[in-house]
């Protein structure tokens, strides 16, 4: 079974960068995709970024279009998530997740998550 870990998390001030990664270990049968995702407490978790691991397509949020870059190493089932010009409304905790070969897209493997804070 992956088993995903995510790292990168922490404090930042408006404006800044942060670089979150997660790192897939175990076994896999080969990934359909894998994603971003971030929930603030009382609100439901919503989608950041995803990238096809079948044809490299990229997808963002409206939200973080142009600011965030979502990036892979297919290689090491790493995923990677370049923040820039964070604002205090990207704070969250930032999740990853897989989703399966077979899985017609649904994302059914989720990491514990890290806390991305942005304030000044």
């Amino acid at each position: 079974q992956l088993q995903l870990v995510e790292s990168g998390g922490g404090q930042v001030q408006p404006g800044g960068s942060l670089r979150l990664s997660c790192a897939g270990s175990g076994r896999s049968d080969g990934l359909y995709n894998m994603g971003w995702f971030r929930q603030v407490p009382g609100k439901k978790r919503e989608f950041v970024a995803a990238i096809s691991w079948i044809n490299s397509k990229i997808y963002y949020a409206d939200s973080v279009q142009g600011r965030f870059t979502v990036s892979r190493d297919a290689g090491r089932t790493t995923l990677y998530l370049q923040m820039d010009s964070l604002k205090p409304e990207d704070t969250a905790m930032y999740y990853c997740a897989a989703a399966p070969l077979g899985s017609s897209g649904n994302y059914s493997i989720w990491g514990q998550g890290t806390q991305v804070t942005v304030s000044s």
